[in-house]
């Protein structure tokens, strides 16, 4: 392959405005404002602690922002390797001059002070999004957010609806729900009201995608008034169910939200796969893995109950992987949807980018996603994937095919923008 060709294609696609379709951006402090907000990200105190650092070392109680980076410096070393450090360094040479190889005990204090002072400008949100290219990013609202107080065309709000599906059990969510919504839920009619009342009130602040995160053990299936209706009175009454039955629950209130996309026609996010808590002893949001449990023929139900409904889908492993190119080859609703956790970093993302090209038509793709936190990792990450990309269009349609350069940019921007304007509703 042609370095020329392949970075003529990269700067192409690295001019590229974005609209990021999955984010956990808290709109209300979308940007950092210290280093630790940076380095507090979970790929770094997850990495750290499994190179050796204690995870009490990490997160004591009590301990300064300038204190915890100078920590979590002391493990860099061991991450020098990752992707993952290529993204900080990315980001403190972009965004605060940073000009050394690495980041170390010699040069960190320097480092977080002078960040410090640029992130504390007044325009340093806009100054991200503006260096970025980045326009619009969407949220992960939880069900009861009153999605006030932020430019909603700029944040774009998305319902969340992991608390309602598996957690509608628990007294605080049901009584989350009731303050939301005014209904108090005592059955299934009074669910599927409070549920009409969430899209109701995200719609009306321009939400354009309803999202979940879903175990591997998880199959969606239509449930019945009559079945569901004594297990949501005994929740209700406080007593505690059978696993069988919370899963009658979790059942209903899902099969419930995909028909409320289906009337509101909003597109419904599943992340499938991750399994939660394996490592108990492991730092906040370091916890949680997958397995090769999970396999697509578990919705196929769903999909074929709603037929109007698109489901852009992220999986976890390179197996499932396979299983979604195919489903989306064949279902008109499914659509590939970014390059989720453990699948995002470049080995993953060029087999899988590769064979979603290959296979998949090309409107049914969503190419990427940040899954960021604070807006400052919108930058390394999708530079990563566009570098990804790059090299799969340069080599595999301009050589492999004979496709003109145009022509295979056209594609790449296809993936990167014109597809989340279409798919969620949005220019």
């Amino acid at each position: 392959m042609s370095d020329q060709l392949r970075e003529r294609i990269f700067q192409e696609l690295e001019s590229i405005t974005l609209i990021d379709p999955h984010t956990h951006i808290n709109p209300h402090a979308a940007a950092s404002t210290t280093l630790a907000d940076i380095m507090g990200y979970h790929y770094y105190t997850e990495l750290a602690h499994s190179a050796g650092m204690p995870r009490e070392h990490i997160e004591e109680p009590g301990i300064s922002p300038k204190e915890k980076v100078g920590r979590l410096v002391e493990g860099l070393a061991h991450l020098d390797n990752t992707i993952q450090l290529s993204w900080l360094l990315d980001i403190c040479r972009e965004f605060f001059g940073f000009e050394g190889e690495t980041i170390d005990a010699g040069n960190w204090e320097a480092l977080y002070d002078s960040s410090q002072q640029k992130m504390a400008e007044e325009d340093w949100e806009d100054q991200v999004l503006r260096h970025s290219r980045l326009e619009k990013v969407f949220l992960t609202n939880d069900f009861d957010d009153p999605l006030e107080g932020f430019d909603t065309d700029r944040y774009i709000p998305c319902l969340r609806t992991d608390d309602l599906v598996f957690h509608l059990g628990k007294a605080s969510t049901r009584q989350r729900l009731e303050k939301a919504t005014g209904i108090d839920v005592g059955d299934a009619a009074s669910v599927v009201l409070a549920c009409g009342k969430l899209f109701d009130h995200f719609v009306r602040n321009g939400a354009r995608a309803c999202a979940i995160s879903i175990p591997p053990d998880f199959s969606p299936a239509p449930v019945t008034t009559g079945t569901v209706d004594p297990l949501i009175q005994r929740l209700a009454g406080g007593d505690e169910l059978a696993a069988e039955e919370a899963a009658t629950v979790s059942r209903f209130v899902f099969w419930t939200l995909a028909e409320f996309c289906s009337e509101y026609k909003l597109p419904f996010d599943l992340m499938i796969g991750v399994n939660r808590a394996v490592y108990p002893s492991g730092v906040y949001q370091g916890q949680d893995l997958f397995d090769k449990r999970v396999s697509l023929i578990q919705y196929r139900e769903l999909f074929n109950a709603f037929p109007k409904v698109t489901f852009p889908i992220s999986v976890l492993g390179q197996t499932s992987n396979h299983e979604l190119v195919s489903y989306a080859w064949i279902f008109p609703n499914v659509v590939t949807n970014g390059h989720w956790w453990y699948s995002n970093i470049p080995t993953y993302i060029e087999q899988d980018t590769r064979s979603r090209l290959e296979a998949v038509p090309r409107n049914k793709q969503i190419g990427y996603y940040s899954d960021m936190y604070k807006l400052e990792f919108a930058l390394p990450k999708f530079r990563m994937y566009r570098r990804v990309l790059a090299g799969v269009l340069a080599g595999d349609f301009v050589q492999g095919r004979g496709w003109s350069e145009s022509r295979a940019i056209q594609f790449g921007q296809q993936l990167l923008r014109g597809n989340v304007e279409r798919i969620f509703g949005v220019n």
